[in-house]
């Protein structure tokens, strides 16, 4: 047996879970937005089951190490995200006029800069033992260690804030 092969099918299985879970989410709000209650909620238990398999494929896969390591890959991706990905695909959007797009990757992209900062601050103070508190803008995916009065990415009241 290839054990390669089983690591590179572990990893596809765990996109392809992934994806669902989000897709079948949307459909789920979707579906709850048009009254459709029972449809919503199958998604919705759809959505966590593909959750459940992305995971254990990815722990089976050997990808979740220990939390230091952990926080440096987070902060190698979401760097990527905020370094190399988004610019391109912003300035895709800029040249095809698709503005809804345009939004959607330059909040992602400066969430993301907001994400690296915060999980090197995590690895950087990994034995903290005080908690701390997040706030993730339900709008943009910008979080704050404070309740702000707005996002500071898309303006997003404060009280709307979800707290973590």
């Amino acid at each position: 047996m290839d054990e390669n092969k089983t690591i590179k099918n572990l990893m596809e299985a765990f996109a392809g879970e992934s994806q669902a879970n989000r897709k079948y989410l949307a459909y789920s709000r979707k579906a709850e937005k048009e009254g459709k209650l029972n449809a919503a909620k199958l998604f919705k238990a759809a959505s966590d089951a593909e959750t459940l398999h992305a995971l254990k494929h990815f722990e089976v896969a050997g990808k979740v190490a220990a939390t230091a390591d952990n926080l440096k890959d987070a902060v190698a991706g979401e760097t990527h995200e905020y370094t190399e990905m988004y610019p391109d695909f912003v300035k895709i959007a800029e040249a095809e006029g698709n503005k809804a797009a345009l939004t959607s990757f330059t909040y992602a992209m400066k969430a993301e800069e907001v994400h690296a900062k915060l999980y090197q601050e995590a690895l950087e103070n990994l034995d903290e033992t005080n908690e701390i508190f997040y706030y993730l803008c339900p709008v943009c995916g910008n979080i704050e260690k404070a309740r702000p009065d707005k996002c500071s990415i898309c303006g997003t009241p404060g009280e709307k804030f979800i707290e973590y």
